[in-house]
This record gives structure tokens, C-alpha cells and sequence, in this order.
């Protein structure tokens, strides 16, 4: 087949997403496919003479990429982009999607995850992987995804929706914790201790552009994620930071962290959260792939988090263990989210 891999784009998590793709654009063409990556936002700055070479010639927009501890400069990207405008699809993407069999988004936040790139495909005929528009609106948004989940009597924690740092200083239950509404990759994130430290905790959460954070209740305990293919849960994997909590930093830098997969818990811990990441999955109308994250409390009550419609598929990344744990190998698991999408299109 011919696939174009999408990374990419502007969100915070840029760095990852080409982390990612640069991982499953190899994956794939171990498989025999023909692959071509492509950076969503800069796209193919260069007049196409044979959109088809490009597939047999396997191009990519990059070669290599470390994902360091801080975020990439956006702004910078955005100068150095060669038609200057702002819009998030760049130069000749859509044509050269429109020749291949399938895009696998290997996007990571902002348009790329929110629904919005999933809806374009969609309008324009396009296959792509993984969740639709609607199922990705929903899980993007955090203060949509604890509704829902609500409605759907999964558990999570209590939590409110704050337009404004002035309407956030109602809240008043502390230790809590502060997130932007939409952002990924736990960017922005804080806990905060005490009423002391939780304005500037707002504004940090409101200085990634968001128009809207989530505060929630802390919930102490060990951290955990379920892995879903096709609805059905993968072997939880337990996180256990060496410091702090499970941030930016811990995700993507290679011993911030243990995992354990299969975690070490009971059987009916180990049940009661894949019964609740399928809850989830469903509950917010994912589709072929997607990741649930649990915090697992001393009295074995699973809350549920979030959902990740586009879980990270870099070297550190949560989902492939999972899947190797069932026996999946890494590229195993790329065909069978290519396989499991082109599903939903003979339907």
C-alpha cells in the first residue's frame, strides 16, 4: 500500500508527534508498504513532478529528532515556513494524502487531535486512522471527557471548567489539580498544594493558549495505563515516576521513569481497569486504537483520567509495551491499526 505518515504540526507536542511518525513510517515500510512523512504544518515545500516517485522513494521531511525536556519553538517553525501563512495544513499535504491508501496520523494535540484534521479528511473523501472527528473532540477536550464519563457512571475525579484566572479563584479544595483544557502530554500541568501556589498554577495552565483549564481533585495513588485495540483492553502498565509525577519531562526522557507491564497488581485490579478503559472507549466513541489513564487509589478505586485518541508511538511511548506483552511487536501493532481503520471504511 501507499501511506503517508502525518506528524508534526504546531501543538506542544510537536517534537513527539515526529518522534512517533519517524517510528511508524519505518514500522510500516518494514512491512512492505510504500511510506512517505510528512510535517502536516510545512508540508512538501517543493513543486511535484511525480507524486508516485515520492512513495517509491520513500521520503521524509526529517531523519532524526530527540525529544528534549521543553517544548519546541512554534513561533520559530511558523517563520521559517515558506508561504508564511498561518494555516495548519501546509503546501501539497492534501494532494499527496489524496494518492495514498490511508494516512496514519501520527499527530499529537492542538488540531491534530482535537477533530478538526480528522473532520477535513473526512469532508474531502480521505482515509486516515484511528478515532473520527467526533470521538476526537470529546477525548481532546478534558472538561467534555470528565461529562461524559460522568454520564456514562465511569469513575473520575470531581473537577470544574474555568474560563478566567478570576473565575478559577472559587475553587477552594486543595491539594487539586491544574491542566489546560485541551493540552497533551501532561503539558501545563501542575499539583498544587495549597491556595498559595494555585493562581500562578492557573496561569501557567492558561499560558498555553487555552481558553479554558479543568481543575480537579488530587487523587493519591499509584498511576496506570490501559492500551485499547479494536475495544478491547490491553494488560495495564503501572508508571512509576522517580520523581514527582508523571510530566513532560518523565514521559519522553529515558529512565525518568519505570514501567511495569503486566503491572503488579491483584487480578481484580487488573479487571476492574480494563473493564473501565473499555467503559471509556466507548463512552466517548473511539475507534481502532486509543489509551485510558488511571490513577489506582488505596482502597483500589480506579478513577479515570483521560482518554488519548493518538497515544505516543515514540521509543518510550506506553501503548507498544503493551502490545509486546500480548506478542505484538511494534510494526505488528502499526499494520493492525492501518488494518483495523480501513475497517471502518467497508462498513
Amino acid at each position: 500500500m501507499r501511506i503517508v505518515v502525518l506528524a508534526g504540526g504546531t501543538s506542544t507536542e510537536r517534537d513527539v508527534s515526529i518522534s512517533s511518525g519517524l517510528l511508524v513510517a519505518d514500522a510500516l515500510r518494514q512491512k512492505g508498504h510504500d511510506v512517505v512523512l510528512l510535517d502536516v504544518f510545512t508540508g512538501y515545500e517543493k513543486d511535484i513532478l511525480d507524486v508516485y516517485a515520492l512513495f517509491k522513494q520513500n521520503y521524509s521531511f526529517v531523519k532524526d529528532i530527540v525529544v528534549g525536556d521543553t517544548i519546541s519553538d512554534i513561533d520559530e517553525i511558523r517563520e521559517n515556513r515558506r508561504d508564511k501563512s498561518n494555516r495548519f495544513i501546509g503546501e501539497n499535504v492534501i494532494d499527496i494524502c489524496s494518492f495514498a491508501d490511508i494516512t496514519f496520523f501520527a499527530l499529537h494535540g492542538g488540531e491534530g487531535e482535537n477533530g478538526q484534521i480528522q473532520a477535513t479528511f473526512d469532508l474531502l473523501g480521505l482515509k486516515y486512522t484511528g478515532t473520527g472527528y467526533l470521538g476526537s473532540a470529546l477525548a481532546m477536550n478534558k472538561g467534555l471527557t470528565k461529562s461524559v464519563l460522568i454520564q456514562k457512571k465511569v469513575l473520575t475525579p470531581q473537577g470544574e471548567i474555568f474560563k478566567t484566572v478570576e473565575d478559577a479563584e472559587s475553587w477552594n479544595t486543595f491539594p487539586c489539580v491544574v491542566k489546560p483544557c485541551s493540552g497533551g502530554s501532561s503539558v501545563g500541568i501542575t499539583i498544587v498544594r495549597d491556595k498559595a501556589d494555585f493562581k500562578n498554577s492557573v496561569k501557567e495552565a492558561f499560558s498555553y493558549g487555552e481558553k479554558e483549564i479543568v481543575v480537579e481533585q488530587y487523587v493519591n495513588g499509584r498511576e496506570f495505563s490501559v492500551g485499547v485495540l479494536n475495544g478491547k483492553a490491553l494488560p495495564p502498565i503501572e508508571i512509576i515516576p522517580k520523581e514527582g509525577f508523571y510530566d513532560y519531562k518523565t514521559k519522553y526522557q529515558a529512565g525518568a521513569a519505570d514501567e511495569k507491564c503486566p503491572a503488579d497488581i491483584t487480578p481484580e485490579q487488573d479487571a476492574s481497569m480494563r473493564k473501565a478503559a473499555e467503559a471509556a472507549y466507548e463512552a466517548l466513541h473511539l475507534e481502532s486504537y486509543g489509551r485510558v489513564d488511571f490513577i489506582l487509589d488505596k482502597d483500589d478505586n480506579a478513577y479515570c483520567l483521560e482518554a488519548n485518541t493518538l497515544p505516543g508511538m515514540t521509543p518510550t511511548s506506553l501503548l507498544p509495551q503493551e502490545a509486546a506483552v500480548e506478542g505484538l511487536s511494534y510494526a505488528d501493532l502499526c499494520q493492525l491499526i492501518v488494518d483495523s481503520s480501513l475497517k471502518k471504511y467497508k462498513k
